[in-house]
């Protein structure tokens, strides 16, 4: 199994997700740890289930 391309690191007020790829982040800072957001950028990469991660998790911000 290689390395993943995207991880979930914890900062200062939440976590915010890494691209080993392209060696810096990816997205907002989220308060929760994003599961669902990284294990889809991880595997199948279906672009509309994205979309609706990322707003969820926008929206749990406010």
């Amino acid at each position: 199994m290689g390395k993943r391309r995207y991880v979930a690191r914890g900062v200062p007020g939440g976590y915010r997700i890494w691209d080993n790829r392209a060696r810096g982040w990816w997205g907002d800072l989220y308060e929760l740890c994003p599961d669902d957001l990284l294990h889809e950028l991880n595997g199948a990469r279906d672009l509309d289930k994205i979309t609706a991660l990322l707003k969820r998790y926008r929206a749990a911000k406010r």
